[in-house]
């Protein structure tokens, strides 16, 4: 089956919709299906080589703005696919597919990441407009609509429409690389490199860009200064982007220098090493821009417990005390409490470590979610 996958980002960007992509397109491959990537090509796609075992093809924005790209040549490159797979949101790219649609009866699979928030009146207005009378128009098109989770589904702006038209949409969640994320031992270079030797570690990882503005980084940062009486700590943050030099000032203006550590950009073959000598791994986000939260999954895997927002979608990811710990989205207060308590308390956090790599292994694998996927597509393709 041909089969090609449409999404606003892909790697080297780091983003959670862009690394669902290039799972599926590989599993997909893997499973027999002959797969082309669509995505928009950025300034920095330039220094990066694509060794997959699928094809990607990096087309030119004719505008772009962020994440959002418009990209005409798909009306012309789409064509010959047995089905397509457009990952939500993607504006730009899912307008083009929803007008192709009106000349060739396509295939189309829709994978809803997310209700896009926004930040600024603008932006709000421009959301708020094109989920009441854009995304309307490209469900209609599906054949099949992917949500990441029910609890998610349930409280977006697909909730009306899973009530009349249950039958178009079914629950895959995202997924993760458990044999390379997976429980190791504390990696002796990462420890000497920022001198972690005999600290407890607190882990962040996720984009410090604009496009990210939800991840939650500065109630992160308010948080660990409630607790910045205690020296028996590091907070690492794994990740780069436009807004790192804002939340490095913050950093200084709250004395917090001698704390927390700003790794950078750090490629997806050496983020285990930093997973592995993690004590607590924090998700501090603070909206439902949020919808799953891969990182969790990576940190689960890794047998690391994971405190997490508790908005609709990372619930369903993370077991509030069984595999870790939930808190009020922006309260520093709540947050400071519960990495306080699993500092002080490494048993109950080995505990939900393990329960969190159990539950990958039983859930959320590529290998089983690619088996999803070729059924859904198989099924459509009849």
């Amino acid at each position: 089956m041909k089969i090609a996958e449409v999404c606003s980002t892909f790697p080297p960007y780091k983003g959670g919709m862009g690394n669902v992509a290039y799972y599926n397109a590989w599993s997909l491959s893997t499973l027999g299906h002959e797969v082309t990537v669509f995505t928009p090509r950025y300034k920095e796609d330039k220094q990066h080589a694509d060794e997959y075992p699928f094809k990607v093809q990096r087309l030119r924005p004719w505008f772009k703005y962020g994440n959002a790209g418009i990209l005409p040549q798909l009306m012309w490159k789409l064509l010959k696919f047995d089905v397509i797979h457009l990952h939500y949101p993607f504006f730009g790219g899912s307008e083009i597919i929803y007008f192709l649609d009106k000349f060739k009866d396509l295939k189309l699979v829709v994978t809803y990441h997310m209700d896009v928030v926004g930040k600024g009146k603008l932006l709000s207005k421009f959301f708020n407009w094109h989920s009441n009378h854009v995304l309307p128009r490209i469900l209609d098109c599906a054949d099949k609509v992917i949500v990441t989770s029910w609890d998610y589904a349930e409280s977006s702006s697909l909730k009306d429409r899973l009530k009349t038209e249950p039958e178009k949409f079914t629950a895959i969640p995202c997924g993760v690389n458990h044999l390379l994320f997976k429980p190791r031992f504390r990696d002796k270079n990462i420890l000497n490199k920022y001198g972690l030797g005999d600290k407890k570690v607190i882990l962040f990882v996720g984009a410090l860009d604009k496009a990210h503005y939800f991840k939650g980084v500065n109630i992160l940062l308010q948080a660990v200064n409630k607790l910045a009486d205690s020296d028996d700590f590091r907070l690492v943050i794994v990740g780069d982007g436009d807004l790192r030099g804002s939340y490095e000032s913050l950093v200084d203006s709250l004395g917090l220098n001698n704390k927390v550590i700003f790794a950078g950009f750090i490629p997806d073959n050496l983020l285990p090493k930093y997973y592995s000598v993690a004590d607590i791994f924090v998700l501090p986000s603070i909206d439902k821009s949020e919808a799953f939260g891969i990182v969790s999954l990576e940190a689960m895997s890794s047998g690391v417990p994971v405190i997490a927002a508790d908005l609709p979608g990372v619930r369903s990811v993370v077991d509030k005390k069984e595999t870790g710990l939930l808190v009020k989205p922006g309260s520093v207060d709540n947050l400071a409490d519960m990495i306080k308590y699993l500092l002080k308390n490494p048993k109950i956090a080995k505990s939900l470590g393990k329960a969190g790599r159990a539950k990958v292994l039983e859930l959320y694998t590529w290998e089983k979610i690619g088996y999803k996927l070729d059924n859904i597509f198989r099924s459509i393709e009849k």
